[in-house]
């Protein structure tokens, strides 16, 4: 980007930022802000059974020590952003958490770690502070991200516009002034991890979405500009050809555009594995009547090219696998995605006969709309076509809730308990009703 003037916090960003009230909040904002509070506790949870998870925790424990935040889901001290950094990773290890069509990623995921460590750190957060600063975080992450894919040429990871949104609430809870916000944003913008996105769909690892890195990196610039450290402006925020993208805060919500994941797999697979389970319900079918499945689908789905994955994260950055996964068993969940679950026959057989081609049409509707269609060819000669097919969960056709519900418990109960599951739920479902967040907090820390 070139600059025409020496760019600025517009003051509109800084009182939206620090001044905003739960009172502030419109009911329907309080009820997405809870809904995916719940979603991505139940995520965690599940990404707790992650190799990832137990590495970045252990990592967390013996390089981030300090007092300050139990780790999520472990109990142990360690630095706040520690914590969030074990967070956030932990939350992107199972790739089932809510996203943006427009960022290309996941706010979230960052977000509320970070806001969780910060609430046991610093003291005096309500629940409504609690609830009001996640919203906050979702509305200033989604506009850092898509300023960021409008003026940067590559596509980087989520953790690089998380890194500002989590200094921009990292601000409001330490109570800077206008200054130390700026440049507590500043810092993170400069720090945050430019993390190039297609290079781990092309080769799937454990550094997946960069959340983690960018929260971690979010977290140290706001108490490294509490302490007087200053940084470069930051441009997604303050340039003038991103301008549209702030003046509306506090009146267009961009909360309410986040997607709703049904299945723990990269969103960009799910629209062929949404029709192949869509076929196989309407038809009847089991995968035995099934020869080969081929997919006609957009340019960065078919760059999830892992058919024999030998790492969940190569499942769940996968299009043929998980594709293959919902024809043989008519879903696919956490436990499909688990290394134990990748030497069925039957699956490995359709994943590695799939045929995946792009078209002309889906790349042009790409990254507003995600669309797949899918034939089936099958034994007795027929083909069986889906028609042009997006992922479930969508903002335009949104889920209820009770679905957000149905999904947490299947991803919590198996890790937690039911117990502690139910408490959590009804925490979470009531927040900022009164103002207990203590409970809460120890329900998230105590060691699973």
């Amino acid at each position: 980007m070139t600059a025409t003037k020496a760019p600025t916090m517009t003051s509109n960003l800084h009182d939206f930022l620090h001044h905003t009230t739960y009172d502030d909040l419109p009911e329907h904002v309080r009820g997405f802000a809870r809904r995916w509070l719940l979603d991505l506790i139940g995520v965690a949870a599940g990404g707790r059974r992650t190799h990832l998870s137990h590495i970045i925790h252990d990592h967390a424990a013996r390089h981030f020590g300090g007092h300050g935040a139990q780790l999520l889901f472990d109990g142990r001290m360690v630095s706040p952003s520690g914590a969030a950094l074990a967070g956030g990773m932990t939350i992107d290890s199972l790739d089932a958490h809510d996203g943006h069509k427009l960022t290309k990623g996941h706010v979230g995921c960052g977000v509320f770690p970070s806001l969780l460590a910060m609430a046991q750190a610093e003291e005096g957060m309500t629940a409504k502070d609690f609830l009001t600063a996640l919203a906050i975080g979702y509305e200033i992450g989604t506009r850092a991200g898509i300023a960021l894919h409008r003026t940067a040429t590559d596509y980087h990871t989520s953790g690089a516009w998380i890194a500002v949104a989590v200094a921009a609430l990292g601000a409001r809870v330490l109570r800077l002034d206008a200054t130390k916000t700026r440049e507590a944003m500043g810092i993170a913008e400069y720090h945050g991890p430019r993390s190039q996105m297609m290079r781990t769909i092309d080769h799937p690892t454990m550094v997946k979405d960069g959340s983690g890195w960018g929260a971690m990196a979010g977290l140290s610039a706001a108490y490294l500009a509490q302490d007087g450290f200053t940084g470069a402006p930051a441009l997604t925020v303050e340039q003038d050809d991103v301008a549209d993208l702030w003046a509306d805060l506090g009146d267009n919500w961009r909360i309410s555009e986040q997607y709703f994941k049904f299945y723990p797999v990269c969103r960009w697979a799910q629209p062929p594995l949404q029709a192949v389970l869509n076929l196989r319900q309407t038809h009847g079918l089991t995968s035995d009547k099934v020869v080969r499945i081929d997919i006609t689908t957009f340019h960065q789905s078919r760059r999830l090219a892992v058919t024999d994955p030998k790492t969940t994260e190569e499942a769940q950055y996968s299009t043929a696998f998980p594709t293959a996964v919902g024809m043989v068993r008519g879903t696919c969940g956490p436990a499909d995605v688990n290394e134990a679950s990748f030497s069925n026959p039957e699956i490995q057989r359709l994943a590695r006969s799939m045929v995946i081609r792009e078209s002309d049409n889906y790349n042009a509707a790409f990254p507003a709309r995600r669309i797949a269609d899918v034939t089936l060819v099958l034994q007795d000669g027929r083909e069986l076509s889906s028609g042009p097919t997006e992922a479930l969960g969508d903002p335009e056709n949104p889920i209820p809730l009770e679905t957000v519900v149905s999904k947490y418990r299947a991803y919590a109960a198996p890790v937690l308990g039911q117990a502690r599951t139910h408490k959590i739920e009804t925490q979470v479902l009531s927040l900022a009703e009164g103002d207990d967040l203590a409970s809460l907090l120890a329900l998230l820390t105590e060691a699973e």
